[in-house]
């Protein structure tokens, strides 16, 4: 028995303890990176961003809810949030409460696929065939039938009421102590979503330093705004890959990005003008495939200097 069945049922072991710490622990290994990057002009004081991605929220995630709270204590001087907050149409007042502390300083947000429509189950394999296939979302792929709606307004209002900028296709202006901030932002390219016809013509004479921000980083979003000059991008929606290979990386980007920038600090041309790029690799899941694997759910301090 032991010749015959030994090693399948040691494999068996081994792969029941990979999803037990994928889901019970990894997922839940909530963390904090810091990142600099030298992109502002000259004399300009620095700038400390905290950029929260993806939380996907479901109800009862206290661990999730005390450590966003607790992510005030590093008091930026703006917040970014590059949106999935839901993987529950019940969440929202959960997210509003989770970022209550956070609200209360300056910020602005996008929303992504998820705020907008509730998950559905499905094979985590399709990334791969849609992959392969070149289709992300509904860049490519049909509508979902009777995708379940998300009280996406009252999330909008809690930001709004906050004092947060909505970026949604337009612009805004954070005015900060000694620096204004202007940022352009997208609705979701996943769902295509995006206009950017609407904030064209990159950054304005009129503020100290500006960015762009996306929750998706597909490569038209991507183009636009470094082919308009903007210094930085900030995006999520990856999830870093959620599920990696040790001293590979990640397998998917769930867009068109390519896996070598699925998280982290890189840098992307277009027509000559290359941007900063940062994608969150967030710090949720979606509410039907609860793992991550080498890939630790985060949030990010973006430190922001002078060039050169």
């Amino acid at each position: 028995m032991r010749a015959r069945y030994g090693v399948p049922l040691g494999i068996a072991a081994a792969g029941a303890a990979g999803l037990v710490y994928a889901a019970g622990f990894e997922a839940r290994s909530f963390r904090l990176r810091r990142v600099t990057v030298p992109v502002l002009p000259a004399g300009m004081r620095p700038l400390r961003v905290l950029q929260v991605s993806d939380i996907h929220m479901v109800g009862g995630q206290r661990k999730k809810q005390r450590w966003l709270r607790s992510l005030a204590g590093l008091r930026p001087d703006f917040v970014i949030n590059t949106g999935d907050n839901l993987s529950d149409p019940e969440g929202v007042p959960e997210v509003l409460d989770a970022l209550g502390p956070l609200m209360e300083f300056p910020g602005a947000y996008v929303f992504g696929s998820n705020d907008y429509y509730g998950p559905t189950p499905r094979n985590p394999a399709r990334y791969l065939f849609e992959k392969t296939a070149g289709r992300h979302g509904l860049n490519g792929n049909p509508p979902v039938v009777g995708a379940i709606h998300n009280p996406w307004e009252d999330l909008r209002d809690g930001f709004d009421a906050a004092g947060w900028l909505n970026l949604t296709n337009t612009r805004g202006t954070l005015k900060l102590e000694g620096a204004s901030v202007e940022l352009t932002g997208l609705d979701d390219p996943h769902i295509k979503r995006d206009r950017y016809a609407r904030v064209a013509g990159g950054p304005s004479d009129d503020a100290d330093f500006s960015m762009a921000v996306v929750h998706a980083p597909y490569l038209r979003a991507l183009d636009a705004f470094a082919a308009d000059g903007y210094p930085l991008i900030l995006g999520g929606h990856t999830h870093g890959g959620q599920l990696c290979i040790p001293f590979y990386g990640a397998l998917v980007t769930n867009c068109d990005l390519d896996t070598d920038r699925v998280k982290g600090l890189s840098r992307h041309t277009a027509e000559g003008r290359t941007s900063y790029l940062h994608v969150s690799a967030g710090c949720g899941t979606n509410r039907y495939t609860p793992v991550r694997f080498a890939c630790p759910p985060e949030a990010t301090l973006l430190t922001l200097v002078g060039e050169g």
